[in-house]
């Protein structure tokens, strides 16, 4: 038989959160059982030797500049060669991280280290940006570089970034306005001529503060495939938890039985009280591992992570309640945004927010956030509570908004 809830709250509404005091309460008791648990690197391509051939005296100077011209196209084709062809045999640097907050401009490093003498500053350089994939799918292109006649950036970072060229050697990469999406691991690759360089940075959230939480859409538990469930996250303001953002939030209570991804491909979920419906009464506490599942057939919930607001998280007072476009509208006339999911657990988890009044949130749903657990609001535990994703045409709510920091 499915375990209950272990709060009280008021009518038609739900835990949807985990413990303020993380070493008394649980998260949430499952409703029903999540089910069975059960490069290529090479040298640079060669010139052929060419043998002399005599020519008459009159057309030995034409000869001469028509070989220094060829000699100068040879060189930046090599150059183009040596990269398509080695896909750069350089060793990766040492590992870096950076770490930036939300909407700062950030700069990832890289530099040229030289082993040969030959110097002809930018003009034969190619530098290439990508974000690493934590799971076997494709890396991401972020910007490309060719000297300075060609640079492109690519997808999300379009517009956004560009490169710092404090010196010759610098291929650092200067990203604007940060955000979740953007955190990862990112691969810089410098070629010129004979020298290449490759270097890996990892930028994260300054200070690592965010919160971990469960999401499954308006049509209930289960109907997320991978790829649904990153731009699930994505509308919520978040991004795909990894692992060991999934295993801090569970040493910190986190209990919750419905199985969700991680941005591995992993399917897992944290039980801090075990018990029959959840793998086992008798397994210990920890991370209930689904393993690699496939991508576009399996479908299970997503653990979301957010990270501290760049703004202001707010109950919109208003004399009457709202239907969810009226919610939306009134939002926009106050020069905010009606509030994602993500948005409220920031506020809840990492600002202690508090308000007793179920709202509107983007996505549809309806939720209020408890931080100080008491009668009729959430009385055993501080939670996220979850009413439910009522039909948008009834006018029985008042609305969460948010509004970005200038």
């Amino acid at each position: 038989m499915a375990d209950k809830t272990i709060s009280t709250p008021p009518p038609q509404a739900s835990s949807h959160g985990y413990p303020h005091d993380q070493l008394e309460q649980s998260y949430r008791i499952c409703s029903e059982t999540p089910g069975d648990v059960s490069r290529v690197s090479g040298a640079p391509h060669k010139r052929k030797e060419k043998k002399e051939i005599e020519r008459p005296l009159g057309v030995k100077k034409k000869k001469k500049m028509i070989t220094l011209l060829s000699a100068g196209l040879l060189f930046l084709t090599l150059g183009g060669n040596v990269y398509s062809d080695t896909n750069s045999g350089a060793s990766p640097a040492p590992g870096i991280r950076v770490f930036a907050s939300l909407g700062a401009n950030v700069t990832l490093p890289c530099h040229l280290h030289r082993q040969n003498g030959m110097n002809l500053g930018r003009v034969g350089m190619r530098i290439e940006w990508n974000k690493l994939s934590t799971d076997e799918s494709p890396e991401e292109s972020v910007f490309t570089s060719m000297g300075d006649i060609h640079k492109k950036s690519y997808g999300s970072f379009q517009d956004r970034v560009y490169l710092l060229e404090d010196d010759e050697d610098d291929a650092s990469l200067v990203l604007t306005n940060m955000s979740l999406e953007d955190v990862g691991i990112f691969r810089c690759e410098v070629i010129d001529g004979l020298d290449d360089t490759v270097h890996v940075v990892t930028l994260e959230v300054q200070g690592s503060v965010g919160v971990v939480f469960p999401y499954s859409p308006r049509l209930g538990r289960y109907n997320l495939n991978f790829q649904d469930a990153v731009q699930a996250c994505l509308e919520q303001d978040s991004v795909v938890a990894s692992f060991d953002q999934l295993y801090d939030a569970w040493r910190g209570g986190l209990d919750w039985c419905n199985a969700g991804w991680l941005d591995d491909g992993s399917v897992q979920y944290p039980i801090t009280n075990p018990r029959g419906p959840c793998g086992g009464a008798n397994n210990g506490a920890g991370l209930r591992n689904y393993g690699r599942r496939d991508k576009s057939k399996s479908r299970y919930d997503v653990f979301c992570f957010t990270s501290a607001l760049n703004g202001d998280f707010y109950w919109l007072v208003q004399p009457n309640r709202l239907t969810f476009a009226e919610a939306v509208q009134a939002c926009q006339d106050d020069g905010a945004e009606i509030a994602k999911v993500g948005q409220m657990y920031a506020a809840w988890k990492l600002d202690g927010y508090d308000r007793c009044d179920s709202g509107w949130l983007a996505d549809g749903s309806v939720r209020y956030p408890i931080s100080r657990p008491r009668k009729n609001c959430s009385p055993t535990e501080a939670a996220v509570r979850f009413v439910g994703f009522p039909d948008k045409k009834q006018k029985l709510y008042g609305v969460y908004c948010f509004k970005v920091q200038q």
